[in-house]
């Protein structure tokens, strides 16, 4: 079956409206799929998906673990959630403190970008980031791709990088949880440091295991821990745009492989 609960819209650093990239979902045949903004579940509302596909609400947020970046994924999540949405706001609030920052480095490098040119890379109030940036320096002719940007100066040890200041995996966690959702680790094969799974798996339902980025070593090791801690395994595309992710949204896997996520969230 072909599912992706991972993808971003403009309603944070992906290119597509949220009813273009439905559409795309339907094009690719995908059965069952989330949209999983960063800190924002802006999109959810925006969109119609079509005859058949079955669609879970969804939200990717940022964490800081010992200054790892981690995100967490949140599934089957209420759109009105009082409490869940302060979280979220306070996130972006501090996403824009980080970007400014990288901004004031990036002038100080001698780049004539303003966060005004950033600020149009994004949808009004859309969760900004790090790709807001490098597509702002692209406009103003400085780079041609996005990975050229963060490989010279958005990554650790580059002249423009900002460490992130988000709230903790675990209290993204609990948030989560608070809010009736389900909590998956996203990508976990981009962690610096894996001993964090096994420091949350007591708090986690699920973990991304099917991701373009890891390769049948990773997947195996990944479903073991899977299997080990009584995760749920999960399968996501990390769409964002065509130009950086050729190969489009939709993760083929077997059924069984994602039955214990699909229970999880109703699907």
């Amino acid at each position: 079956m072909i599912v992706d609960f991972h993808s971003h819209t403009c309603e944070s650093d992906g290119t597509l409206v949220p009813q273009a990239l439905a559409d795309f979902m339907a094009e690719r045949k995908v059965e069952v799929y989330s949209i999983s903004d960063h800190d924002s579940l802006a999109a959810y509302g925006k969109f119609d998906p079509g005859a058949g596909a079955r669609v879970v609400t969804g939200i990717e947020i940022n964490t800081t673990w010992q200054d790892n970046e981690v995100h967490v994924l949140g599934y089957r999540l209420p759109l009105d959630d009082a409490a869940f949405n302060d979280l979220v706001a306070r996130n972006r609030d501090a996403r824009r403190i980080r970007i400014g920052q990288v901004v004031d480095k990036l002038r100080a490098t001698g780049y004539g970008i303003t966060m005004a040119d950033v600020e149009r890379e994004c949808a009004n109030d859309a969760a900004l980031g790090r790709p807001h940036v490098a597509k702002a320096l692209i406009r103003l002719g400085a780079f041609s791709d996005v990975d050229a940007v963060f490989r010279t100066l958005l990554t650790r040890g580059k002249p423009a990088y900002v460490p992130s200041i988000h709230i903790s995996p675990a209290q993204a966690i609990d948030a989560i949880h608070a809010a009736g959702g389900v909590a998956v680790l996203a990508h976990p094969g981009r962690l610096r440091t894996p001993l964090l799974i096994d420091e949350l798996a007591q708090q986690l339902d699920g973990l991304e295991v099917f991701y373009p980025r890891h390769d049948a070593d990773d997947i195996a090791r990944f479903r073991a821990l899977a299997a080990t801690y009584g995760l749920a395994m999960t399968a996501g595309a990390d769409f964002h745009d065509i130009r950086y992710n050729a190969r489009g949204v939709g993760m083929e896997v077997e059924p069984e492989d994602v039955r214990a996520f699909l229970d999880l969230i109703g699907a």
